[in-house]
């Protein structure tokens, strides 16, 4: 699972709670830049270095050796969790993993080397393992 080495801050804080109020799409990372067929977010969610594993590990079932499979995030926040039946104030829970906050308009992943029909049915199966919608997008070649 992908985790940053080192952090300044064990503990950061929240996000609103309802990104839809303020839709803006991400202006950053929203071209493919290294393959030809891409995982484009169409709306905001948190994204674990769980989920992001989940869906590299479908995408490489169908890439086998000659395909290549970047990947356009990194969970890089901590977020916490306070545990099981504990009552309400006491502080802020312990960090217990990663995320990365999708904006919709990102590319999530890309892949290259592999044949169109593979690359969309990797991508699709990939897509069903994260909390966003998504659409497969391909580099137009003129």
């Amino acid at each position: 699972m992908l985790f940053p080495k080192k952090v300044k801050f064990r503990k950061q804080f929240t996000d609103r709670k309802h990104p839809d109020k303020d839709a803006r799409p991400d202006t950053r990372g929203v071209s493919l830049a290294f393959g030809s067929f891409g995982l484009k977010a169409t709306t905001h969610a948190r994204v674990t270095s769980n989920q992001i594993e989940a869906a590299r590990k479908a995408i490489a079932r169908y890439t086998s050796k000659n395909g290549k499979v970047w990947i356009r995030i990194f969970p890089d926040r901590p977020f916490t969790q306070k545990p099981a039946e504990v009552k309400m104030g006491k502080g802020k829970g312990d960090p217990v993993g990663f995320i990365f906050p999708v904006k919709a308009g990102r590319i999530i992943f890309e892949v290259d080397g592999i044949d169109e029909i593979n690359a969309r049915e990797a991508l699709r199966k990939a897509g069903t393992k994260l909390p966003v919608k998504s659409r497969i997008v391909s580099r137009v070649i003129a």
